[in-house]
């Protein structure tokens, strides 16, 4: 599949050269997606470990 997205055989037809661009875009999307999300968990999980963080503002029930 690697092989395919990353164009390896020359495609002499224009759907399939369209195809292989479009494949390429949505993969690049993907991977942008996956780096966003990556950093939005690490950023919460860092949150996390911090306890202020955690319950800054949050009212707390006692009793």
């Amino acid at each position: 599949m690697a092989k395919a997205l990353l164009g390896y055989r020359t495609a002499t037809d224009q759907r399939l050269m369209l195809e292989t661009v479009e494949l390429r875009r949505r993969v690049r999307d993907l991977e942008g997606l996956v780096a966003r999300l990556q950093k939005d968990n690490d950023r919460l999980r860092a949150d996390l470990r911090q306890p202020e963080a955690v319950a800054g503002g949050v009212p707390t029930i006692v009793g």
